[in-house]
């Protein structure tokens, strides 16, 4: 696999770190997975306070992927850029149709550790190249989550994405997590996925830039790091992480935008 396929290697070492210790996060496959592959990490990228993040992210997502299927039950359930999360096991379908798109060599990956069913698919596809949306069910209600991916789009290559996604779909709910403008640059020179050599991302500040194009429309932020999962975090970590990591710093950092079309 190359530099961005690798990236995914850190969020996987993240959630096994935190479901290890049974904080934030239970995440067997994670743990499972880690154990077999044993991908060499170093540096930051095997930073217990970057696991933190990991965990935290993904477990507001599945938060609220669980509410968003609750509210919409026939809607399909759409995951761009997967890696190997394990969300469809953390989550489960619920009655929904659920599709994982990544690139044809991760997909190859995830199908030693996850198998397809009746409602479960695994779709082998660049998701820059828009020509995957067509093999999905058209005209339906989509649920889409894009974890740690955005960064990697080209402005243009997540405009695009965003608009044919909401022409695909009659109604769209999206949440989507991105770099911040100054993390953008800032990766360039400090952060964990430059061991796997990737040096170019981008970042999003205004999140109505993504969507100007489309029928999508920003509707809430999130926090990546809310105090509820802070509080899970144990002895002196809890007070460090929320005074150095979190907060101001976070916000500095990383942002997470819901968008919606109706």
């Amino acid at each position: 696999m190359n530099g961005v396929n690798k990236t995914l290697y850190i969020p996987l070492y993240g959630k096994a770190y935190v479901s290890r210790r049974g904080i934030i996060l239970e995440d067997k496959k994670a743990e499972e997975i880690w154990a077999s592959e044993g991908f060499p990490l170093k540096g930051k990228s095997k930073s217990k306070w970057l696991a933190y993040y990991m965990g935290m992210r993904s477990a507001v997502f599945d938060q609220w992927l669980k509410e968003q299927m609750e509210q919409c039950p026939e809607a399909l359930i759409l995951h761009i850029g997967c890696g190997m999360d394990s969300r469809i096991e953390r989550v489960g379908t619920q009655g929904h149709a659920w599709y994982d798109v990544d690139f044809p060599a991760v997909i190859a990956e995830r199908k030693r550790y996850y198998e397809e069913n009746d409602l479960y698919h695994m779709l082998p596809s660049d998701a820059r190249e828009n020509a995957w949306i067509q093999s999905l069910p058209h005209g339906q209600n989509a649920i889409i989550v894009m974890e740690g991916v955005s960064m990697y789009f080209q402005p243009e290559e997540l405009n695009r994405l965003l608009k044919e996604l909401s022409v695909h779909f009659q109604q769209v709910h999206l949440l989507m997590d991105c770099y911040t403008g100054f993390a953008a640059k800032a990766s360039k020179y400090k952060n964990p996925i430059n061991e796997m050599g990737v040096t170019k991302v981008y970042g999003v500040d205004d999140p109505n830039v993504p969507v100007a194009d489309s029928s999508l429309t920003f509707t809430k932020e999130h926090e990546i790091t809310p105090e509820s999962l802070i509080m899970r975090l144990k002895g002196m970590e809890k007070a460090v992480f929320k005074k150095v990591f979190a907060g101001r710093f976070a916000n500095k950092m990383y942002r997470m935008y819901e968008y919606q079309k109706r």
